[in-house]
This record gives structure tokens, C-alpha cells and sequence, in this order.
């Protein structure tokens, strides 16, 4: 006899049943709108497009290029066979040595060569996810604690704590300085997770940021090395966007500030991928950078249960010490993103939307808070309904960054090709362009009605609503993205 759910739950470790890996958060939902109905330029012209994925696809053709050039890479050709036997025997979980020499010297050209990495204390492990948990069991406890600068990637909740019982502290940041950390800020913070009689063990940061796009100053990072100092708490570093600099300022690294100051450096740890900087999710490939020895020693033993296939350490190691490839893909990559940058961004200004100014990362943090019917956070996801569902661009709400101001969001550009750039910005521009329509109209019906200079509009999910408020609304299967929406998704304009 079948048991019943409940039941069958019992069986299953709290782990396991717990709801704390964070897929309840809308930022996992619009995936799971676009995975049900993906955007294709030709087959699929009317479905959602991903925006919400922060992928580098601009330079894949390099990559490919170089593979072509260099069959030897993989143990997978002819060309390659003859080092099969021993690529696919090794078990190591310290890692291939040019694999680590290539990560090393690999991060120190991502950060302009302006400061150089030990090999011997790089740590393997599953992508940027593992090497983010690793830490943790190597730091903290269960029921221990990091602050966190918000907004902040919304996966931290699994990937920081889910297995290991580590909370997290968000430090409140706003956009009355552009979302910059202050001392006031950590301390306040800090002090309320002590009155709570809450263990904290670290302060984590992400630079340059996923979402903002920005990248901390050096007076900035001095401050935080001195506050973690001060503490007695470390400092985790995730640098997993160095490479996707594409303006000034430049990037500076944690690496950098240290060397330059005098400070405990058994406190500080760097995570870095290839996730983001090559566009290699998929390989898995995460690193554990640390300055305590103590955590390189435990980390490479916790490293086994996550380590990076000896097959891509080869390939990887390769590709990698290939100056000339590297200088090239770093160049380009910069440039791409730059250019990719500046077309999104303009095609958004165009219809009156504004990002936080920039200058790093795969993605943009927009600003719609002039579009929001109610300046809360219930508004905002009014608002992102209707964007996903109707407008069809699976972009992320601010509100699942934990940001604290509602009506910001971040828009993705670098996993799609430019047709699918200017797919998207014809629906936003058919959106916006649609809600300032409603709004002339209403102004010409009642010129002697003050309307607030910044737009609200009211939004519905159901096309009834939208015929009874006298707006026609196409269904989502009758619109093309190919030419301007004739009926927008919006209500008339109210105050």
C-alpha cells in the first residue's frame, strides 16, 4: 500500500525535506517560465526569452577555434589518445600540477597581472556552487552566520547554507549612494546579529557584484579588511566576474589591497570560477583560493566530494597556458561585453529606462521604479508578472536579491545572440511605449487633472480585467515579437 506523502517525507532527512535550497524564490520561477516555453529567433519567435541567466556566450567562437587548432587538448581525439590512460587513472583530488599552475597564472592575468597566485593553494571543486559551500563547512558551523552586502545572488541560500546551516545576515544597501557599502551599514548589521545572539563568522562580498555590475574600490576594500580585522571574522571573497571588466574603474582583487596592508591574512579567502569569465559553466570548474593554511589542507580533503574530472583539468590546463589565447580571449571578451553593454543600455534609455551605471558583469541593474502602481514590494511583483507573462522577458526581481528598495531589476545580456538583443528591446520599448500612449491619452481626457511626472501604471494577469478596464490585450500566443506590440499588457495610467 502506497504512503502517503507525508508519511513518505518522515522517511527523509530534514536535509532533504527542508525548504531552504531557495526554488520557492521568483528568481527560480522565470526559469521555469522560459524552460516551458523558450524563446528560438525561428521556431519558437513568440516564447520568453531568457534574461535572467548570467551566462558569457560572446566569445565562444575563440574557444571553439582554439579547440580546432589544438586536438592534442583532448584525450577524446586521435591526436590525444596516447595521454588517455593516464588522464583517466589520475585521482588526485590535490589536481593535475599544470592545472593548478594554469588556474594560478590564469587569475593573476584576469586581475592584470598585477598580483600572482600560489598554485599550491588552489582547491578544487564543483563550480563556484561547491567552492562556495566548502568554505562554509570549513569556517562556520550550523546556526553560525555571514553578512552579506545586498542585493546579493539569490542562490547564496543554497549554495551558503542549505547543507550546512549557516544563516545569513543581509547588510542593507540602497541606491541613495548607488548601492555602496559603508562602515555604518556593517555595523549596524553586525550588531543586530549579535543581539539576536547570532554566531557571525564572516562577512562575504562579490566583486566585481552579481547583480549591480560594479566593482569595489580600493578604499572600500581596505575598509572591510579593517572591520573583519577588528572583528576577528573573515573575509570571503567571490571573484568569480574578475574578468568581465569591460571600463573603468579597473578591477582591484583583494589580492591586491592585502599585500598592501597589515592585516591577518589566515582571514581572507577568494572564490573563483570559470564559470563567468570563459563561459564555462558546464565544465564545473571552481576554485578555493585561501591565505590559512589550515583551510587549503581540510578544504582539498572536503575537495573529494566535488572535484573537477581530471579530463577538463587536462583540457583546461592546455587552453590556459596558452599566452597568446588567454591575452586574446581576455581582450575580446572585455571588448564584446562592452559593446553588448552599450547597445542594451541605449536601447533601454531610449524609452526613458535607466541601469545603475556599470562597468563589469553579464547583466544590468534596471531600474523601474517609476513603473511600479505601488512603490512596495507586492507591486513589484505585479509588475515582474506581467513582464514574464506577458511581455515574455524572464528578468529577475530585485526583491529576490533581498534588495531593499522595490522596483529594481536585473536584465542579463551576454547569453543571446544580437537578433535576440533586439527582439528583446522591441517588446520593452512596445511595453513602455504603450504605458506613455495610456498616459497622453488619459491627459487628453482630462486636461485639468495633475498627473505625477513619473509614470504608475496598474497591471492584471487576466486578459478579462484587461478588455473590462477598456484595453484590449492580444494573447500571449498571437503576439510577435517581430514588430511592435498593437495592444500592451497595461492598464490606463492612474495617480
Amino acid at each position: 500500500m502506497a504512503s502517503s506523502a507525508s508519511e513518505n517525507r518522515l522517511l527523509l532527512s530534514k536535509i532533504a525535506t527542508n525548504e531552504k535550497h531557495g526554488e520557492n524564490s521568483p528568481y527560480f520561477d522565470g526559469w521555469n517560465k522560459y524552460n516551458q516555453n523558450p524563446f528560438h529567433l525561428t521556431e519558437n519567435p513568440e516564447g520568453v526569452i531568457q534574461m535572467g541567466l548570467a551566462e558569457n556566450q560572446l566569445s565562444f567562437d575563440l574557444v571553439e577555434e582554439w579547440i580546432r587548432k589544438n586536438p592534442k587538448a583532448s584525450i577524446c581525439t586521435a591526436e590525444g589518445i596516447e595521454k588517455f590512460r593516464n588522464v583517466a587513472n589520475f585521482q588526485d583530488y590535490h589536481g593535475l600540477p599544470e592545472f593548478r599552475q594554469a588556474i594560478a597564472t590564469f587569475m593573476s592575468k584576469a586581475r592584470g597581472g598585477r598580483v600572482t597566485f600560489d598554485p599550491h593553494r588552489v582547491v578544487m571543486s564543483g563550480g563556484a556552487t561547491g567552492a562556495n559551500e566548502l568554505v562554509m563547512f570549513c569556517l562556520a558551523d550550523r546556526g553560525d552566520a555571514f553578512l552579506i552586502p545586498s542585493p546579493y545572488y539569490p542562490a547564496f541560500y543554497r549554495d551558503l547554507g542549505w547543507r550546512t546551516g549557516v544563516q545569513i545576515v543581509p547588510v542593507d544597501c540602497d541606491s541613495s549612494n548607488n548601492f555602496k557599502i559603508t562602515k555604518e551599514a556593517l555595523e549596524a548589521a553586525y550588531e543586530k546579529a549579535q543581539n539576536n545572539n547570532i554566531n557571525v563568522k564572516g562577512l562575504i562580498i562579490t566583486n566585481p557584484s552579481n547583480p549591480l555590475g560594479t566593482t569595489l574600490d580600493k578604499d572600500t576594500l581596505e575598509s572591510l579588511v579593517t572591520f573583519i580585522n577588528q572583528k576577528n571574522i573573515h573575509l570571503v571573497c567571490d571573484e568569480i566576474y574578475a574578468a568581465t571588466v569591460f571600463s573603468s574603474p579597473k578591477f582591484t582583487c583583494i589580492t591586491e589591497v592585502i599585500q598592501n596592508m597589515n592585516c591577518n591574512p589566515n582571514l581572507i579567502h577568494i572564490v573563483y570560477s570559470l564559470s563567468k569569465d570563459m563561459g564555462f559553466p558546464g565544465l564545473r570548474v571552481g576554485i578555493v583560493y585561501s591565505y590559512n593554511d589550515d583551510v587549503v589542507n581540510i578544504g582539498r580533503k572536503m575537495s573529494s566530494f566535488g572535484l573537477v574530472s581530471s579530463q577538463t583539468q587536462h583540457m583546461l590546463a592546455s587552453m590556459l597556458s596558452d599566452e597568446d589565447f588567454v591575452e586574446k580571449f581576455l581582450t575580446t571578451s572585455a571588448k564584446r561585453l562592452a559593446k553588448r553593454h552599450g547597445v542594451f543600455t541605449d536601447g533601454l534609455e531610449e524609452v526613458g529606462i535607466n541601469c545603475l551605471k556599470s562597468n563589469a558583469g553579464l547583466f544590468c541593474w534596471m531600474d523601474l521604479r517609476r513603473l511600479l502602481k505601488d512603490q512596495t514590494f507586492d507591486g513589484e511583483m505585479v509588475l515582474w508578472r506581467v513582464i514574464v507573462n506577458e511581455v515574455k522577458l524572464n528578468v529577475s526581481p530585485g526583491s529576490s536579491f533581498k534588495c531593499v528598495e522595490p522596483g529594481w531589476f536585473r536584465v542579463c545580456f551576454a547569453n543571446m545572440d544580437d537578433d535576440t538583443v533586439e527582439v528583446a528591446l522591441k517588446r520593452i520599448r512596445a511595453f513602455v511605449g504603450q504605458g506613455k500612449k495610456a498616459q497622453e491619452q488619459a491627459q487628453v481626457k482630462s486636461p485639468k487633472k495633475r498627473w505625477q511626472s513619473n509614470l504608475r501604471l496598474s497591471f492584471s494577469s487576466s486578459s478579462r480585467r484587461f478588455e473590462q478596464e477598456g484595453v484590449s490585450v492580444m494573447s500571449p500566443r498571437m503576439m510577435s515579437p517581430h514588430s511592435p506590440m498593437p495592444h500592451s499588457p497595461l492598464l490606463r495610467a492612474t495617480t
